[in-house]
């Protein structure tokens, strides 16, 4: 006779030798088990939680929750058992103390509590109760405290991941949410500043560049889903792992966990290693919500962790890992540096050509601003839950731009820092740009960059005489026309890349 363990004894193993006195052959239901490491995360948990309490599981799968509360010092652990309780949640909490490893040793804790730690000491073995919970196990669920689920997300990753046996793991599809109208609360309200500080509501500025994340984010999206739905990252804030695939991992580096923190992107890391045998994909309808980042400053240090880590892997042969996307990053590289060159060179010669006065306009130059008009309209009425004025002012391409120019700030930056001998703690400087503990130096870089437009223009104004003169004029005009031939064939290759772009985007994928 067969007989099933129930979840709830698979997290309680004072039940074991009961079980085992009187049960000779036995089997657990097929699971999934969700990995959600939360540092300081009392404001998010209960919702992310509650996302998994909506999930319709796949027939006779359960669903098994870890909370890995890492190195806390809020109520994060308490909320998340309420929560468990609340949302009739299978779930359990993990505490670490002195983790140096942040996410990365807070993933591989929950790992290690459910396959052993090979760096035991006194070699421990699992018993028979937990080699059969680990047997029972056949995905693993990936998960950011910040993040929910859309309902069915999950039978849907499920789908995807079972579709076939090579299949390593499958993402889902991020969309940033939407910051509500902070008019809506009053400001007698006594929970107003609290209100404010959880990010749940927002002012036209947060809301107008959550919109410009959550339409770059669509973007990858479509281009991914247009090239197969194959992926070159499988984000960490809701992804469904095969176990088999992520052991593969372990045996074949030598780790004590599947996660490791070499790189700043390690989820990119990981699904580099894992791409050595098994698929990594997107799935076509899963979706999940996740916060975006609501200043500038977090933006540009969470970009700045993302990018770096990117080019660390990209150029570190000592990493020892290789992704048959790695053609497909470089390119976007390339493309971030051809925005950034257009650009500069375009103000350089504008600037002196206005100066010397030998500027002369062609209509043609029409035709890039069109393309990229197009391009950014169909973006944004692609990207979900998009309002009007978003798409207005993507047609207008006053959005874009400024989004571009954050972007190749943080290209130029990244690929500068390369030249440092000094290795920068990615995690850590965004973790403390998102706790308010550095601030931004934005004001004083655009009131640096006014007084030296201003500079420059009274310069040229002050000595307009001399820079028109005939002997300036002839002695620019060289430069400037290879400035500008040199333009026209970066422009040329520009309008091709977007016009590519417009026509994968004629198909029905959705972001």
């Amino acid at each position: 006779m067969e007989n099933v363990i129930s979840i709830s004894d698979a997290f309680n193993e004072s039940t074991e030798s009961n079980i085992f006195s009187s049960v000779r052959q036995t089997y657990m239901k097929p699971r999934i088990v969700a990995f959600i490491p939360a540092h300081n995360e009392e404001k998010s948990i209960r919702d992310c939680l509650a996302g998994l309490g909506d999930q319709s599981l796949p027939k006779d799968v359960e669903l098994d929750v870890i909370v890995i509360a890492d190195n806390c010092t809020d109520r994060t652990e308490e909320i998340a058992l309420e929560a468990g309780e609340e949302f009739k949640l299978n779930l359990k909490v993990l505490t670490t103390k002195n983790n140096k490893q942040r996410k990365v040793g807070a993933l591989n804790f929950a790992w290690k509590n459910i396959y052993g730690d090979p760096l035991d000491l006194y070699d421990k073995k699992l018993t028979r109760f937990q080699e059969y919970y680990k047997s029972s196990v056949k995905a693993i669920l990936g998960m950011d405290a910040d993040s929910r689920l859309a309902p069915d997300a999950l039978s849907q990753l499920w789908e995807g991941l079972m579709s076939s046996r090579n299949i390593g793991g499958v993402m889902a599809k991020y969309t940033m949410r939407m910051p509500k109208k902070k008019s809506l609360i009053s400001k007698d309200d006594v929970h107003y500043e609290e209100k404010i500080a959880t990010g749940e509501y927002g002012g036209a500025i947060s809301r107008w560049w959550t919109h410009q994340q959550k339409q770059d984010m669509a973007s990858w999206l479509l281009d991914l889903q247009y090239n197969g739905g194959s992926t070159y990252v499988l984000g960490g804030q809701a992804t469904l792992f095969r176990p088999e695939a992520l052991q593969d991992v372990i045996d074949e580096n030598k780790l004590d966990g599947p996660w490791q923190d070499e790189s700043d992107v390690e989820d990119m890391l990981l699904t580099w290693q894992i791409q050595k045998k098994w698929k990594t994909l997107i799935s076509p309808t899963a979706r999940c919500f996740v916060d975006a980042m609501r200043s500038y400053h977090t933006f540009r240090q969470q970009r700045n962790k993302w990018q770096s880590g990117t080019v660390e892997l990209l150029t570190n042969n000592n990493i020892g890992v290789k992704s048959k996307h790695k053609g497909k990053i470089w390119r976007s590289q390339f493309k971030n540096l051809t925005d950034l060159l257009i650009r500069l060179l375009f103000i350089s010669l504008l600037s002196v050509a206005v100066a010397t006065d030998q500027f002369y306009w062609s209509w043609i130059w029409l035709t890039p601003i069109a393309l990229a008009s197009i391009l950014n309209t169909i973006l944004a009425l692609k990207t979900p839950m998009h309002r009007p004025i978003d798409v207005i002012l993507a047609a207008l391409l006053i959005s874009p731009e400024i989004y571009l120019w954050v972007n190749s700030i943080t290209f130029a930056n990244v690929w500068l820092g390369k030249l440092s001998a000094n290795k920068k703690d990615g995690w850590a400087i965004q973790y403390n740009a998102e706790r308010g503990n550095t601030r931004s130096k934005l004001t004083e870089g655009i009131i640096a960059v006014m007084l030296f437009i201003a500079f420059v223009v009274y310069l040229c104004i002050d000595h307009r005489a001399f820079l028109t003169s005939e002997s300036v004029q002839t002695a620019v005009q060289p430069y400037l026309q290879t400035g500008w031939i040199a333009l026209t064939y970066l422009t040329i290759f520009t309008s091709l890349s977007m016009l590519y772009q417009i026509w994968t985007l004629r198909g029905r994928q959705t972001a």
